[in-house]
């Protein structure tokens, strides 16, 4: 199994979620609003207004997935994410040794 994480704009979350929601076994994914900043050596500010704002909104989107689901998940993240700007964000992918869904079963006790 892989864990793919990806930071992104928040515009880009609609559509992407619609995009992964039509791939066949999508597994589902959680949302968390974060703040970040890029590296300075990368990136050279144009207005005064970006000298000023260290921070800016993100999405980043956790998805627990087989292996042979990874790939395509991440160039859909890919494609829907780009805009061709500085800031589009970042995807990353890593091993996930067990992963166990919560959930009642038929028959147990609630707490």
């Amino acid at each position: 199994m892989k864990e793919i994480r990806a930071v992104i704009r928040p515009q880009k979350l609609p559509r992407l979620r619609e995009v992964l929601r039509a791939i066949p076994g999508f597994p589902g994914m959680t949302i968390s609003k974060v703040a970040g900043c890029g590296a300075t050596s990368r990136h050279i500010p144009n207005t005064i207004r970006e000298v000023l704002t260290d921070f800016t909104d993100k999405v980043r989107i956790e998805i627990i997935a087989p292996d042979e689901m990874a790939d395509t998940l991440v160039d859909q993240i890919v494609q829907v994410a780009s805009t061709g700007q500085t800031g589009d964000g970042l995807v990353w992918v890593t091993e996930i040794q067990r992963a166990v869904f919560i959930h009642k079963t038929v028959g147990s006790d609630s707490v």
